[in-house]
């Protein structure tokens, strides 16, 4: 091969890996068909919210906040939690006062708890979805009965990793519930900086067993 020869396949070469490059770029850019950009790779949000908590905040908890006590503040599983302390007046159209104490998680003295962490802090109308009770009167008599909570587990094998029992809608960001002091004691974990949780984890959409074609 001369050297004219050469240089053309060096050029030739070194275009198709230009052009193979951009196209890997460009499809790990793209969300799969169907599913919104963005959905399913919320790494870099848990990575900063594990950062972004003091290291006392993410080891231990006092255990006393419960599924039980999960549930009681929501009208049916997957619902917004009432806001279950006093709320000022002061505090209305003021998301900075909310995220004060939710923001990371710390001891509040007068309620004598960790304030839980939101997963979605950045939705900044807070009342919108969470509201404070002002009585115990019904204002419309009903029969609602809930709906049954979504079951835990439900491994295939023994030591393998638990699906996700719900939607991620507004629950992106996994460890603003599953670690740090203000956690449901049943389902705090340990290793919530690994930061890619959908990789061993993944959103149960079906109750079917999968079967390989025979």
């Amino acid at each position: 091969m001369n050297k004219r020869a050469k240089i053309t396949t060096g050029v030739v070469i070194g275009f198709a890996a230009v052009c193979l490059s951009w196209t890997v770029l460009s499809m790990s850019a793209q969300a799969a068909p169907g599913v919104q950009e963005g959905f399913d790779w919320s790494g870099e949000k848990i990575y900063n919210r594990y950062n972004d908590t003091p290291l006392q905040a993410m080891t231990g908890t006092d255990g006393r906040r419960t599924l039980d006590s999960f549930y009681e503040k929501r009208q049916y599983p997957g619902s917004p939690p009432i806001v279950p302390h006093k709320v000022a007046e002061a505090f209305s159209g003021d998301t900075a006062k909310c995220i004060s104490c939710h923001g990371r998680g710390g001891y509040d003295a007068e309620q004598d708890a960790y304030a839980p962490v939101p997963p979605h802090p950045e939705n900044e109308h807070c009342f919108q979805c969470h509201v404070p009770i002002t009585t115990e009167k019904l204002f419309v008599e009903s029969d609602w009965e809930s709906v049954s909570p979504p079951k835990l587990g439900r491994s295939m094998m023994g030591g393998s990793p638990p699906p996700v029992p719900h939607s991620l809608q507004l629950r992106e960001d996994c460890i603003a519930c599953h670690t740090g002091s203000g956690a449901v004691a049943e389902i705090r974990v340990e290793h919530g900086s690994r930061g890619n949780c959908r990789q061993c984890h993944v959103p149960q959409v079906t109750t079917t067993t999968f079967e390989r074609n025979k």
